[in-house]
């Protein structure tokens, strides 16, 4: 009875000769090419202008928004786009949800919903 292949099967197989680490596959020749690259310097993406963290009051009103099951299902939108289809299948969602929403518009804290288990 024959064994089942395996993809591993496909790859050819390396030994590791005595006194070689084990991870390594070849004897760096260049050593001085790492310290080239350590002496590079990285350069900093630009940041997006810190904003104020939003009303707590604000925070609480959107996250009742969110587990509002009769608003339909909330992952991979917006609260925005949740909010407009909700409006749209004339589920009557809240009015001050929206006007926080468009107010706060550039603020990521308040246009997405946190997945995290700290609500």
């Amino acid at each position: 009875m024959e064994q089942p292949r395996r993809i591993t099967d496909s790859f050819p197989r390396r030994r590791r000769g005595p006194g070689r680490p084990p991870g390594r596959l070849k004897d760096r020749k260049d050593k001085n090419k790492d310290k080239d690259k350590a002496q590079l310097k990285v350069r900093e993406c630009p940041r997006a202008p810190s904003q104020p963290p939003p009303d707590p009051a604000l925070m609480e009103m959107l996250r009742r928004f969110d587990l509002s099951w009769e608003y339909g299902p909330c992952s991979g939108i917006t609260r925005l786009q949740r909010w407009e289809r909700a409006q749209e299948l004339g589920l009557s969602p809240p009015g001050p949800i929206r006007d926080a929403l468009l107010e706060h518009r550039d603020n990521p804290d308040v246009t997405y919903r946190w997945d995290g288990m700290g609500w």
